[in-house]
């Protein structure tokens, strides 16, 4: 007993110190919040003199993360509301509305009146009552310099049948947040976690909520037993049996000094579950122990649940937090979690047919030299394709392509299948898959797992996507591209730009129109210089021995390029960029 009356005053404990430190973020973020409320008033100013319901055929939406993105289940339709772009100087948010059809492959903008202000890290939910639902709640608003935020705690249901928004206002609901996960559980909404962040200070939730679709009505749930730690960010997804929910990883953050917070990446696995009748039902916690393969820690992937009941996760962002500096590695992996057999595994495409089979048709036929390299194939499995691309400021993005070895399942195709492709064309180029990137958004529908947008950084940039795929969960064969992403198009007006401007601006005042046009002569020529003192290439070098030969010039190159504090890998990376694609221009 004396055990356990300790627990309990501990997790009491807790409780009052998450308590204190909500009422000191609210306080202090008070101010911030009243500030913001007044730009998003201009805003639902501008909105209300929208009368009538516009649509209009669009290009895809403009570059963007942290936006929600879900599938119609009545229609072969997919919903994107919102999000949030940054530029290197300027924070924008938005609370537009596009429609995408999926047999048609088209963007449609619809702007109906009286909309959610704007807002990024909300959460939405597909509700097929009514003619179709869209429930929104919460979410965040950032001034445009990022340094002041407005957390939402309102709740909006886009009617689709009507085209109407409408606020649903009533009492007892989750404070402002953002980062938080809803999702649909039988007959009514589950909120658990999030976060609430002001300038000097912030806190994480643990908590759960729930919204009923019959009372319209909000509750706080008092689960037994111990559950996650507070965290945003998480993966929240109904049990197959809608009796409950499963919650995996996410995010968090603590002060460990007066000026210094230390990241946590949770990779834990929990269980709410619902006992009892309606009306008398208990909640309570437990923890989930997973077989198989978990993916590698993370943060800001992407998970949809697909077919058979299997959620699956794309991508995120593992950081190298220190003091001073945040280095991540960002992933483009897939894994697949199957809820009813509580199993991680991950998900390794199969290719197309016409590349297994001619992969056959070469070993059956005999051909020597083509027979060594299906062999390598096989032995190596999937080859990846690293292509650097050289933005016009100079910052390389790196995009990974795949051409996938022999899979077992090739080495079973019939034989009447490969006589039939003899005559066919089966030239089969690389296959291509995403960039690596977080907090992008995805959705699944028709049994198709559909990928929008999201980030990743090289260095200070940061690069925000509008490309858009799309991967068939029954065959899980390839990666269909339906938007290219143009790396031409990034805009970024980061530190590094603006202090280049600045000394361009001094010289100007130094020295005047000529002086300048001196200048320029002479830089174009030092260009040319440069060029011609790079290493050259060797009769029948490969890019790979070219690479070797001259690592210590390229690595210089690099280092004076992205500055002494650069890590070393990063170094390296861009050093065999620049040598790659040297070689590729001679």
């Amino acid at each position: 007993m004396g055990k356990k009356g300790k627990k309990e005053k501990k997790v009491k404990g807790a409780e009052k110190t998450a308590a204190k430190m909500e009422k000191k973020v609210s306080k202090r973020s008070k101010r911030e919040e009243e500030d913001l409320e007044s730009l998003i008033a201009e805003f639902q100013t501008l909105d209300a003199k929208k009368t009538q319901v516009t649509e209009t055929t669009c290009p895809p939406p403009s570059p963007r993360l942290n936006a929600s993105f879900s599938a119609n289940p009545e229609k072969d339709e997919l919903i994107l509301f919102g999000g949030e772009f940054f530029n290197g100087k300027k924070t924008y948010l938005y609370n537009d509305l596009f429609f995408y059809n999926i047999k048609k492959n088209s963007w449609v903008k619809s702007e109906i009146p009286n909309p959610p202000p704007p807002r990024c890290s909300h959460q939405a939910v597909m509700v097929p009552q009514g003619g179709g639902q869209l429930w929104v709640f919460g979410g965040e608003f950032a001034s445009p310099n990022g340094e002041q935020f407005y957390h939402y705690k309102d709740l909006w249901v886009l009617h689709l049948a009507t085209h109407t928004w409408e606020n649903i206002k009533v009492p007892g609901g989750p404070s402002g947040r953002s980062g938080h996960r809803m999702v649909l559980s039988k007959r009514q909404l589950l909120v658990f976690g999030g976060f609430h962040e002001s300038a000097r200070d912030f806190i994480y939730y643990n908590d759960v909520y729930s919204f009923s679709l019959d009372s319209f009505s909000w509750s706080r749930l008092s689960p037994s037993g111990s559950g996650p730690l507070p965290r945003s960010a998480c993966h929240m997804t109904s049990t197959p049996d809608a009796s409950g929910v499963i919650i995996y990883g996410g995010y968090s953050k603590v002060r460990v000094k007066k000026d210094v917070e230390k990241g946590t990446i949770h990779s834990d696995m929990f269980l709410l579950k619902k006992e009892g009748k309606d009306g008398q039902e208990k909640w309570s916690w437990s923890r989930v122990s997973p077989s198989g393969s978990k993916p590698p820690p993370r943060s800001g992937f992407s998970m949809a649940v697909g077919p058979a009941a299997r959620a699956v996760l794309f991508g995120g962002v593992c950081d190298e937090e220190e003091e001073e500096t945040l280095e991540g590695d960002f992933y483009n992996d897939l894994y697949l979690y199957d809820t009813a057999k509580n199993r991680w595994f991950p998900a390794v495409l199969r290719g197309n047919k016409a590349e297994k089979k001619r992969r056959r048709r070469v070993k059956k036929d005999g051909a020597e030299g083509e027979q060594e390299e299906t062999g390598e194939a096989a032995a190596q499995g999937p080859t990846e394709i690293i292509k650097e691309i050289v933005t016009d400021d100079g910052t390389v993005m790196t995009i990974k392509e795949v051409i996938l070895g022999a899979q077992a399942a090739a080495e079973e195709e019939e034989e009447e299948q490969e006589e039939e492709e003899e005559d066919e064309g089966l030239a089969s180029g690389p296959l291509v898959e995403p960039c690596a990137r977080c907090s992008a958004m995805a959705t699944v529908c028709q049994g198709k797992l559909f990928l929008y947008g999201g980030m990743f950084e090289v260095g200070d940039r940061q690069f925000t996507l509008n490309d858009f795929y799309c991967l068939d969960l029954h065959k899980m064969d390839r990666w269909e591209v339906l938007v290219e992403m143009d790396p031409k198009t990034q805009e970024w007006l980061g530190e590094s730009e603006s202090e280049d401007d600045e000394e361009d601006e001094e010289e100007e005042a130094k020295g005047g129109e000529e002086e300048d046009e001196e200048e320029s002569d002479n830089e174009e020529g030092d260009d040319e210089e440069d060029e011609d003192d790079h290493p050259t290439l060797q009769e029948g070098e490969t890019v790979t021995d070219y690479q070797a030969r001259t690592e210590q010039y390229w690595t210089g190159l690099a280092r004076a390029n992205l500055g002494s504090d650069a890590k070393d890998k990063k170094v390296t990376k861009v050093a065999l960029a620049m040598a790659k694609l040297f070689y590729e221009d001679q």
